[in-house]
């Protein structure tokens, strides 16, 4: 066990137990993870602060159901996937009802890709969506496999075979976006 998932499993036992102390240091260190969860996928920035807002409503109601012998990441971000899900079918609903005013930007972000920027948010909009969820998981959630294996459900395995799929696609973008004269590894040949 790490010396940081020790300390969030503290922070955790000491918030079931209404240390007042405790929501604030566990907003602190898990809501930066949390938010680029939910902007890298598909969120706006205020959307994501929705879902951010909801996913720690529900981390407070749930934080019961904690399990201490159990790390804290893999079950607050099972939490947040929910949390994603739930906001994705009612606005699906909605939309159902709803015309179209304008034209929506295209899904994940792609449109840093004319201009050459590309960042971790532009570059995972390429994949499919359970590519994304995982390599964000992966990445910026900084879990390890078997931590996204619980957070989304899945087995291990099931969670490396879209990590490889997904780094396959990115390294295939990549070649793609390198200038000429430059090597893949970033030098020049």
């Amino acid at each position: 066990m790490s010396e940081a998932d020790a300390d969030l499993r503290g922070w955790m036992e000491r918030y079931q137990q209404a240390d007042p102390v405790a929501p604030g240091v566990l907003i602190a260190a898990l809501s930066p993870g949390l938010l680029r969860f939910f902007r890298v996928l598909d969120a706006g920035a205020r959307q994501a602060e929705d879902l951010l807002q909801d996913t720690w409503l529900r981390i407070h109601k749930a934080r019961h159901s904690y399990r201490a012998t159990e790390p804290v990441l893999p079950w607050v971000y099972a939490i947040a996937r929910r949390v994603r899900i739930d906001h994705y079918r009612r606005n699906r609903r909605t939309m159902a009802h709803e015309v179209a005013v304008g034209d929506v930007p295209e899904p994940g972000g792609r449109a840093g890709w004319a201009s050459g920027v590309t960042n971790f948010e532009t570059l995972v909009g390429i994949l499919p969506e359970n590519e994304r969820e995982v390599i964000t998981l992966l990445k910026a959630g900084d879990l390890s496999l078997e931590e996204v294996a619980r957070a989304t459900g899945s087995t291990v395995g099931a969670v490396k075979q879209k990590a490889h799929r997904a780094y396959r696609r990115l390294r295939k973008v990549l070649e793609n976006q390198v200038p000429a004269g430059v090597s893949p590894g970033g030098r020049e040949s």
